[in-house]
């Protein structure tokens, strides 16, 4: 039995996240996706208010759970006992990175293996920081994030 984590910011959740934990989620026995609280950064949503998007969009999949965690990736898979991290790959430039934080993470727990999943193409040039920008200019974020998110980043930015 595989238990795969897919960790990320998640600042907001796109489709293309979306479609990789769906994607997880029929190759893996168990996917636990997890949100990274980096008290360094300064995200538009708090870790809780990222966990909650998350649960939304990943109610139907009976096989998925949410977390969050701080600290070092390679402690979380140890304390959890995850075989597999999955990373989501959109670029060349994505895959250099992810590659050597694969490595990292590999000599420091070597009992899990990283497992890169391309982005779908409809989905390679969107990221968070994409949707964030678009909509604090007030642009159409709806092919980008699901309604619900969209609203929650509006309201975001409506307050801010």
């Amino acid at each position: 039995m595989a238990h795969a984590v897919y960790p990320g910011s998640f600042d907001p959740v796109t489709n293309g996240h979306i479609d990789i934990i769906h994607r997880a989620a029929h190759i893996f026995d168990t996917l636990t996706v997890s949100v990274l609280s980096n008290k360094a950064k300064s995200p538009l949503f708090s870790t809780d208010e990222r966990v909650n998007m998350l649960k939304d969009v990943c109610q139907d999949l009976p096989n998925v759970k949410v977390d969050s965690f701080s600290g070092l990736l390679a402690d979380y898979v140890k304390k959890n006992g995850y075989d597999v991290v999955i990373r989501g790959l959109r670029a060349i430039t994505d895959f250099e990175y992810e590659l050597q934080m694969a490595q990292t993470n590999r000599k420091m727990a070597p009992e899990a293996d990283t497992v890169f999943l391309t982005t779908s193409l409809e989905y390679a040039y969107l990221s968070s920081t994409t949707v964030r920008e678009v909509a604090a200019f007030g642009g159409d974020i709806s092919l980008f994030v699901p309604d619900r998110i969209a609203d929650q980043i509006y309201e975001k930015f409506r307050k801010g």
